[in-house]
């Protein structure tokens, strides 16, 4: 992808796929029941793909009808080699909970850069509650069925872990109840409640009771992804002249850390239209370029804006003083190292800032400079760089691009829309 910068005066509506987190936890749910599910505004990007395809390779049936995709599950069948996560951390979680609930033995893998990322942290809960899990890095062997409840500190806030502890929770003898050092996402509970699950939730702790008969279909329309809407929201608020609206956006509070870290900044963003959908907290977003003040992120809000930082960290090139970022060590531990790989790819672009074990620190404002940068396979490192790009006076080249299709699929092309110069690379 090439930006030819500098941008000015990026102008309009911006429609934005279903959200990542929910769409995952749809899908899982409705292959999880015996009955038809219809899903609305699923995201189609090749995080989702990889949990359709290894949920078609179980048996389940998924068929695209216009914007509804129909999810018919049942009982999974047994397959004989690997099913592939791709490079999707989420599939490959969400999956070894839901196969450890299952009278099922299944090997789960991806690319090598999720088997490098550590599973320990989910295996050995499941582990407790007697799925027998043979390594804790994939490629792992679970092997599930006739689970029971328990009770369960989780060491680091994490939703991927507790949503995989949920679905392996659901058809265990006896209730499970897991504690949190802290609060994180909640659209497992939300959408769980919404099925007739009983979930309760008091603080940082959370109780499923199991079912007494088989999960209800679902009947769900998504809301538009909050981690898509940041990159807009950044590019409407770095941009001179800009003015980005979106409609229909998830608005959960165990996500709008970021919303409310660029408020803190000073950005112009306006909430309009706040209603609830389907159980999740849904609104329309505008922002407009504004002129940013420097913050300082740590503690529970850390969790509330994980996804972001990376864009974060670009915005913070272009507010007034001093920008910390702490208690984000989680951060080397995604698609790719986004401390390092983060600190590294600005410096080419002019950037001056310090890294830290558990995030970094940067006084702007600073001039971004055209560069030739990387993505590390790394979709948001990617759309974070290319937005970068867009404040240079030049070219900016990212190699490795096409890693925005992970979750963003339409985002060279919504740059397009708004009037940027950008070029795609072709498919």
């Amino acid at each position: 992808m090439k930006i030819h910068g500098r941008a000015a005066n990026l102008r309009g509506p911006v429609a934005l796929a279903g959200d990542k987190s929910m769409s995952h936890r749809a899908l899982l749910h409705a292959a999880l029941s015996p009955a038809r599910s219809t899903l609305r505004n699923v995201l189609r990007a090749g995080v989702t793909e990889a949990m359709i395809g290894c949920l078609q390779r179980l048996g389940v049936a998924i068929e695209q009808a216009g914007a509804e995709l129909h999810v018919q599950g049942g009982a999974w069948r047994p397959v004989p080699d690997a099913l592939h996560c791709g490079n999707s951390g989420t599939t490959l979680r969400l999956m070894l909970g839901a196969i450890a609930s299952q009278p099922l033995r299944a090997t789960l893998s991806g690319t090598p850069g999720l088997q490098r990322r550590p599973m320990q942290r989910l295996a050995d809960p499941l582990r407790l509650m007697g799925a027998q899990i043979d390594n804790n890095f994939a490629p792992l062997t679970v092997s599930g069925g006739a689970l029971h409840g328990i009770e369960y500190a989780i060491p680091v806030a994490s939703a991927q872990v507790k949503a995989a502890l949920l679905l392996a929770a659901l058809h265990a003898s006896g209730p499970t109840t897991l504690h949190e050092p802290g609060p994180s996402r909640d659209h497992s509970e939300r959408m769980l409640r919404a099925l007739g699950v009983d979930v309760r939730s008091h603080e940082n702790v959370v109780t499923l009771y199991p079912l007494s008969a088989a999960l209800p279909a679902a009947q769900l329309t998504l809301p538009a992804d909050m981690s898509a809407a940041a990159f807009m929201l950044a590019v409407a608020v770095l941009v001179p002249g800009s003015s980005i609206q979106m409609q229909g956006v998830g608005v959960n509070p165990t996500r709008t850390g970021f919303l409310e870290s660029l408020q803190e900044m000073g950005a112009d963003i306006r909430i309009t239209n706040q209603r609830e959908e389907g159980g999740e907290p849904v609104a329309d977003l505008e922002a407009r370029h504004s002129t940013l003040r420097a913050i300082e992120i740590g503690g529970a809000r850390v969790v509330r804006m994980i996804d972001e930082f990376p864009i974060f960290a670009v915005l913070a090139t272009q507010a007034t003083g001093r920008t910390v970022v702490r208690d984000a060590a989680e951060l080397r531990l995604k698609e790719s190292d986004r401390i390092t790989a983060l600190a590294g790819e600005l410096r080419k672009l002019g950037v001056v800032l310090t890294e830290h074990a558990d995030g970094f620190e940067l006084r702007g404002p600073q001039a971004i400079q055209p560069a030739a940068v990387a993505s590390h396979g790394d979709h948001r490192l990617a759309m974070s760089l290319a937005i970068a790009g867009l404040l240079a006076p030049g070219t900016t080249t990212v190699d490795g691009a096409d890693a925005v299709d992970e979750s963003f699929p339409g985002f060279g092309a919504a740059l397009q829309q708004l009037g940027a110069a950008v070029e795609v690379d072709p498919a």
